[in-house]
């Protein structure tokens, strides 16, 4: 039915509202599954989302360690001050999900320095993005409001960590 308007294709039996468009969206709970709420998976997304805060933290460091300027390593610590905040909020959010304290895992991998400051940069940027492909599952994994808003919280700091590295690596370019 090209060229014409989107008509209701009928109401869906599982959510209760009409479906527009065709094809019809598969049933629950396919489409869904990924967005119901699993404690259970969430465990295991919050252990791996510790273990990189961890690493990012000592990442950052070098990184301002590193910064051409004083300006910019200040920018990059606020950064890393963030991700030890967002290592404390997953720590108690799965102590409120499971009543166990959970550390930094003594496995955790070894920090690799960069080749470069500019290559550093590219490895923040793409690893802030990563993150919050991480942190997503987290959030559709957890209940409640209070857990839900305190990853709201820590996926928009890596929005905005992004934001700043990008900045950063765009003025090293630019200079």
């Amino acid at each position: 039915m090209l060229g014409t308007a989107w008509q209701p294709a009928g109401i869906s039996p599982a959510w209760g509202y009409p479906i527009y468009g065709y094809p019809r969206p598969a049933d629950p709970p396919f489409i869904l599954s990924p967005y119901l709420t699993d404690p259970n998976r969430a465990g295991p997304l919050i252990r791996e989302a510790v273990k990189d805060e961890r690493a990012d933290e000592q990442f950052y460091d070098y990184l301002a360690k590193n910064a051409p300027s004083q300006t910019d390593a200040s920018m990059i610590e606020a950064i890393r001050n963030d991700e030890r905040k967002h290592r404390s909020m997953f720590q108690q959010i799965y102590a409120g999900l499971t009543g166990q304290i959970l550390t930094v895992p003594a496995d955790a991998e070894p920090f690799q320095e960069p080749a470069s400051y500019a290559d550093g940069l590219t490895r923040a940027i793409m690893g802030e993005s990563g993150a919050l492909e991480l942190y997503r599952q987290i959030y559709f994994a957890v209940p409640g409001e209070m857990y839900k808003n305190m990853l709201f919280e820590i996926m928009t700091d890596e929005i905005k960590h992004g934001i700043r590295y990008n900045y950063l690596y765009a003025k090293l370019k630019k200079d």
